[in-house]
């Protein structure tokens, strides 16, 4: 248990006390900053319900003379709940933030190590780049890449390079960096002594070092008074230059980074001066070492990105905006693998990923579904206690944005009423690592836990392919709860950011107006697990027993984009080969030792296409469509045909459909013509031993 100590902010929420089972403060930071004190004594892990005063209750705890036995938690009940227009009842909300407010935290995950030198490259024109390595150089290792020249300082205190960036990639501690010598003046030899200068006819050097080639006639008098040092050379073959650094400043106004998230470690300011200083002081402090948590975790065993050398799911590579996740064929085998130096913990992998090869870990969907099943299970419980019991809304959204968004727009509900709606009583905010990281297995999941809907709250700062990809989770979900008969329970808002609140306000107003649906279930008490497939199937066993209508026979069409279908099949065309039993990686596809026969399992099949593209007869379409709990786990047959015998031994070679294509397409053939058409109809062995005796 914990000590909750819950604020009334000056008495300006109608909170109750007794209904919520805790002693109410007025003023708990300034008069009644004693309770809080006398609470760090005790033996119980503290839940402090204000959000506002974070710093100063953090600060007393440090000064407590008694270690407190767990982290000090936080919960804002002020904007999410006492502060909007249905605060009078919005105790059961409020009773379910601070029991989730009162859960054991995640278990902890792996973790991602940098180590930074301070080896800093400022990359972009001289006149920008040059004063910023004069700044920077007492405190870190400082070199320069001047894609346009600029006057060179009098000492030799960095290196300076000059030239057009070819390739950079890696991450804060291991950048590369390629780029190509154009100008005959080799910056890192050149000793700047002037004499180029003096002896150039044209005027074609100045002090930059840099030769003017437009300006240039050729007389390369410059390389006569450069003789000495030959840091001049206008046949160079060698331009190509390659360095090792831990910090990227790219002041370029075009960096063309490949990806649209960038690595740890690299800053794009562009050629704003206040950016450039902000990144600057970024840069100071990433000396040392560094770890961040591994988001993610990988079995390539389920993975569905290829076999025998054809690609099938590519979603995870696709979707990822940081680069980190790049193809791995091997033996035709493919697998993806991941940079975890690389990704940002956006989670986009783990939710468009059909097979669950890929899962997000930070936290778990097992953890996640722990806190969500609390907030239901609490939630109408103290509504039922009012009652006006009804079912929740779950708003998920990203932790730092999304908290930030939601606190502005709670504080204006409270400040300008009349302009902006806050939060409805019946919708309860569960903020996530990143938004992206959400997906059906934990949609539908709180749906089976009594959440009457699942809303996304996208504030703007993801990226176009994270949008996409929960739009179309969002539409696929939609279309599985249309096949049992329920409305859209899946919805999505979009700021512009988190200060574009006016479409949020608008939401909830509309909201607040149509009033909290009812759950489509009754509650299920089983938890989710980490494993997506078996997680979705439980809860689409559970949904499937209160459907408001029957699966039709042959299944619910689904949209392209389902991870849970069919096959359709050309029996006329299958010579039942089995190259697609071979290909398929979730053994979907089975074929049978004693007769010729194609079987599947629909549970297993995860619509990942390689089966339709290893397939030589074309005979396979995938059928995204949505059976029975009961169909999906049966084993049927797709076809079968007669076994074909050696004529000449009796032995089982093949399919009788599949020896009637080779007399069609081989018959024709010299090897085979005449009586030689019968070898078409004898095994391996049997073949040679004809051939053989034909021939003697």
């Amino acid at each position: 248990m914990s000590q909750k100590l819950v604020c009334n902010c000056n008495g300006t929420m109608p909170l109750d006390g007794k209904a919520l089972g805790v002693t109410m403060h007025t003023s708990l930071c300034r008069q009644e900053i004693g309770s809080v004190i006398k609470a760090f004594d005790g033996s119980d892990s503290i839940v402090i319900a204000c959000t506002q005063e974070r710093a100063l209750f953090g600060e007393l705890a440090e000064q407590s003379e008694k270690p407190l036995i767990a982290p000090l938690r936080f919960v804002n009940i002020r904007e999410l709940a006492g502060w909007t227009q249905e605060a009078k009842t919005s105790t059961p909300k409020i009773a379910a933030l601070l029991a989730l407010a009162d859960m054991a935290e995640a278990e902890p995950v792996p973790v991602v190590n940098y180590e930074s030198q301070g080896r800093l490259l400022i990359v972009g024109s001289g006149d920008q780049a040059l004063p910023w390595a004069e700044k920077l150089s007492d405190s870190l290792d400082v070199s320069v890449l001047c894609t346009e020249p600029g006057a060179l300082p009098i000492a030799k205190n960095f290196p300076i390079y000059t030239g057009e960036v070819i390739k950079l990639d890696g991450y804060l501690g291991k950048f590369s960096v390629d780029w190509n010598l154009q100008n005959p003046i080799d910056p890192e030899m050149c000793t700047r002594c002037g004499a180029c200068v003096e002896a150039c006819p044209e005027g074609a050097i100045d002090d930059s070092f840099q030769i003017d080639l437009d300006k240039c006639k050729s007389h390369r008098a410059c390389v006569t008074a450069c003789a000495g040092i030959g840091a001049i050379n206008f046949d160079r073959v060698e331009r190509q230059r390659n360095a090792e650094f831990d910090l990227i400043m790219d002041l370029r106004a075009d960096p063309k980074m490949r990806m649209s998230q960038t690595p740890q470690g690299y800053f794009a300011p562009g050629k704003d001066p206040l950016e450039q200083a902000l990144v600057a002081n970024q840069l100071l402090g990433l000396v040392g070492e560094f770890e961040k948590p591994k988001y993610f975790a990988y079995n390539e065993k389920v993975c569905a990105h290829g076999r025998n050398g054809k690609v099938g799911c590519s979603a995870c590579i696709d979707v990822c905006s940081t680069g980190a996740i790049s193809s791995l064929f091997k033996n035709g085998q493919g697998t993806v693998e991941v940079n975890p130096n690389l990704c940002m913990g956006c989670g986009a992998c783990s939710t468009v990923c059909p097979s669950g090869a890929m899962r997000y870990n930070y936290p778990s969907v097992t953890h996640q579904g722990k806190e969500i099943k609390t907030l239901a299970n609490v939630f109408t419980a103290e509504s039922a206690k009012t009652k006006q019991s009804q079912a929740p809304a779950l708003l998920l959204h990203t932790l730092k944005s999304g908290t930030q968004a939601l606190d502005s727009l709670g504080r204006l509900a409270h400040l300008r009423s009349k302009q902006f709606e806050g939060l409805p009583s019946f919708v309860l905010p569960y903020g996530i690592e990143h938004i992206a990281s959400t997906g059906l297995d934990l949609w539908l999941g709180a749906l089976s836990y009594g959440f009457g809907e699942v809303i996304l709250l996208l504030t703007g700062d993801e990226d176009p392919a994270y949008r996409a990809a929960l739009e179309t989770q969002v539409d696929l979900g939609n279309a599985i709860l249309a096949a049992y008969g329920f409305d859209a329970r899946f919805s999505l808002i979009q700021l512009g950011s988190t200060d574009d609140l006016q479409p949020a306000s608008a939401a909830m107003g509309k909201l607040r107006q149509r009033g909290a649906l009812p759950a489509i279930c009754s509650p299920a008490t089983f938890g989710l697990g980490n494993q997506k497939r078996e997680t979705v199937e439980m809860v689409l066993e559970h949904l499937q027993k209160q459907a408001k209508a029957p699966l039709p026979a042959g299944g619910a069409a689904l949209p392209k984009s389902s991870f849970l279908g069919g096959l359709n099949i050309n029996k006329d065309a299958c010579t039942l080969c089995m190259s697609c039993v071979g290909s398929c990686p979730e053994g979907a596809l089975l074929d049978n030792l004693d007769e010729p026969k194609l079987s599947f399992i629909e549970k297993q099949c995860v619509q990942c296409g390689i089966c339709v593209q290893t397939c030589p007869e074309q005979a396979l379409s995938l059928a995204p469509r949505l059976l029975t709990v009961e169909d999906r786990k049966q084993k049927v047959e797709l076809n079968e045909t007669k076994p074909f015998h050696c004529i000449s031994c009796g032995k089982v070679f093949g399919t009788a459909k599949m020896v009637d294509l080779m007399l069609v397409k081989l018959g024709a053939h010299g090897a085979f013509a005449g009586a030689g058409l019968d070898r078409l109809k004898m095994c391996g062995d049997c073949r040679v031993v004809d051939m053989v005796k034909k021939e003697l």
